[in-house]
């Protein structure tokens, strides 16, 4: 059920990088919107670093000259909502970094999002069976990174009780807004085809990006995949309608 059926945004998200991290939750508590709690797998509490590349965008249907296809890095974490008697879940973005400006000025505006301009490029190789991709991001004079490899004939979409299907199935976003107001929107797109990574390579400024507090939990993933991606529609942002007691 679409709770906005107003489109604000259409694009293709291609070869989504999953690294994935467990965290003590009270680390997560001052980014969590106001009516959201934290989802938990296995009860763990996750991060993910994501790269991925998007084509072919469109603002209401309209592609704006140099901002079609760019890459994106975040760091998220996974929480719900219960409307009604049903639990939405959905993710919140401590810090998305793309490589346009204009995006981040839009985001911010529009949506609250916490944005922010950083060069940025990417390879994608495929050769036979193969599949490389790399994300890069500049920090300061530093290149950052995460690059995987894998197999496209192993992919598979995930099983319900994975954690993959976790990480990747969870179709709002929340974000706390400066008046401690919580937006959110939709984001609808297929289930993806999940490629086991063969090998990983992941190098993040985590102490510029997001502070000391996530440098015990940014080191060894807890695991990393290849989510092959599809068109996606992003819905207009709506503000959470509170309880009195939330």
């Amino acid at each position: 059920m679409k709770i906005n059926s107003t489109v604000f945004l259409t694009a293709n998200w291609k070869y989504l990088i999953f690294c994935n991290y467990t965290v003590e939750p009270e680390i997560l508590m001052p980014y969590l919107p106001a009516g959201t709690q934290l989802d938990f797998f296995n009860s763990k509490a996750y991060v993910s670093l994501v790269g991925f590349y998007f084509t072919d965008t469109r603002l209401k249907g309209v592609s704006i000259p140099f901002h079609r296809h760019f890459e994106e890095f975040n760091l998220r974490f996974y929480v719900k909502w219960k409307n009604g008697n049903e639990w939405k879940r959905g993710v919140v973005f401590i810090k998305e970094i793309v490589p346009k400006p204009l995006i981040t000025y839009v985001a911010s505006w529009l949506y609250g999002e916490h944005y922010y301009y950083h060069p940025m490029k990417h390879t994608i190789k495929q050769e036979d069976d193969s599949i490389l991709v790399q994300y890069q991001w500049k920090v300061g004079n530093e290149w950052n990174n995460m690059q995987v490899e894998a197999k496209e004939s192993l992919g598979k979409m995930a099983k319900p009780d994975s954690e993959a299907f976790f990480i990747t199935e969870h179709y709002y976003g929340f974000t706390k807004q400066p008046n401690l107001s919580t937006s959110f929107y939709q984001v609808e797109h297929p289930s993806w085809r999940i490629f086991p990574v063969s090998n990983y390579q992941i190098h993040c400024n985590v102490a510029e990006l997001y502070g000391s507090s996530f440098i015990p939990f940014l080191q060894e993933p807890q695991s990393v995949f290849l989510a092959e991606g599809s068109s996606v529609k992003v819905y207009q942002k709506k503000l959470l309608q509170l309880q009195n007691n939330q």
